[in-house]
């Protein structure tokens, strides 16, 4: 059988109510009984009020149950997954990105820095991953202990080819600042460390300084699209994950 409140209308609710008031009125000792049917009796028994009826329970405003969205991961102490990579990484840096940049472009005569990022290395060590391009747009990578400074490698990149190299040496004549000013650009926004920098072109052909900056109060990363032509941020975006 299915539950009577699926069959309910209101005039049958009502007349629930009704019979419901007028049981309670027989069983109560001190009336006589309920077989007269008085008009007052039957009028008793119509009319059900409204404080009988019990009301569902409600959250108040001001109860946990009734916050509007949760807090934040860093708020509470509960970091993510990537938060706590960033937290875990970037205070066993003990280069930087500015000295790590430094030793990577030295490692090639007239080179330039295309990219450095600081991340975990086949040891679970945290190194500095760079890519460093020579005058003829040739690119070698050049990996930095993130600990120590000393350079682990240095090889050049063998899959790339004669167009390869013809347009990274254009992409690097349109790049007016560097990835040090690139670098300034974002940290002057955004007070952290500096764990990224990429040069690259967009789908207009614009070419621009990818930076990411980690915040260490909260370790949210903030990435700047730096113009790489007049320096003018194009985009920030801050990832909390």
């Amino acid at each position: 059988m299915r539950p009577a409140r699926r069959y309910r209308s209101a005039t049958g609710g009502r007349r629930a109510a009704g019979l419901m008031c007028a049981a309670a009125v027989c069983a109560a000792p001190l009336l006589a009984g309920c077989g007269g049917g008085s008009d007052s009796g039957e009028e008793q028994s119509r009319s059900v009020p409204a404080s009988a009826v019990a009301a569902p329970a409600t959250a108040s405003p001001s109860s946990p149950a009734s916050a509007s969205s949760p807090a934040s991961a860093s708020a509470t102490g509960r970091l993510t997954e990537d938060q706590r990579e960033r937290k875990d990484l970037v205070p066993a840096d003990k280069t930087g990105y500015r000295k790590a940049a430094d030793i990577a472009t030295g490692e090639v005569s007239g080179g330039k820095l295309t990219k450095a990022e600081l991340k975990r290395g086949s040891d679970r060590k945290p190194v500095w991953m760079s890519t460093v391009a020579a005058k003829d747009g040739t690119e070698h990578d050049v990996t930095v202990d993130a600990a120590s400074g000393k350079v682990m490698r240095n090889r050049t990149d063998s899959d790339q080819d004669a167009d390869d190299k013809r347009k990274l040496t254009d992409r690097l004549s349109k790049a007016k600042l560097t990835s040090q000013q690139a670098a300034d650009k974002a940290t002057g926004q955004t007070k952290g460390t500096v764990t990224s920098v990429e040069l690259d072109d967009t789908d207009d052909g614009t070419t621009i300084w990818f930076v990411d900056v980690v915040t260490t109060d909260d370790w949210n990363k903030t990435t700047y699209d730096v113009n790489a032509a007049d320096g003018k941020i194009v985009r920030k975006h801050v990832d909390r994950d």
